[in-house]
Formats: C-alpha cells, structure tokens, sequence
C-alpha cells in the first residue's frame, strides 16, 4: 500500500507565509499530517479488491452449483413419483 507523502515544513511555511503565526501554522501542519496517516491506513489497494472479488466469484459459483444440484434431484424426484 503506497503512503501519502505530506510535507509539514512546506505547508507551515506557506502558512506563516500568508500571516499565520509560527507556533499555530507548525500545529495545523502537524495534525493534517496527522489526518492524512489515518486517513492512509484505510484505504484498499486494487490487488485487495481483485482477491476478495475473487473469493465473492468462488463462493457465488460453489452457491449456484449447489443450487442446480437441489434443482435437479427436486425435479427427478417429482418426475419419479409423478
């Protein structure tokens, strides 16, 4: 999984550049870094989706063949005592 890449020096500079104090631009620099990490932990690679896809495919066949098989014995059943 590929990480957000943050600067923190770069944003609190750009902050105390547009007038913010040092000691609050460097604060919000750091709990947006903050955000991002967390934020970074969640998020779902494409192989991970391509695996559970996978596995959803197996058991929706496994399902359906089970299902045809109840199908086909119901319908030979009917047709023997019929």
């Amino acid at each position: 999984m590929s990480a957000i890449t943050f600067d923190t020096l770069k944003f609190a500079n750009r902050l105390k550049t547009a007038g913010v104090s040092s000691a609050q631009a460097e604060a919000e620099a750091e709990a947006l870094a903050e955000v991002f990490d967390l934020a970074g932990r969640d998020l779902v690679t494409k192989e991970y989706l391509d695996a559970k896809l996978t596995q959803l495919e197996q058991r929706m066949t496994i399902k359906l063949g089970a299902l045809m098989v109840v199908a086909v014995g119901a319908v030979a059943t009917l047709v023997k005592l019929l």
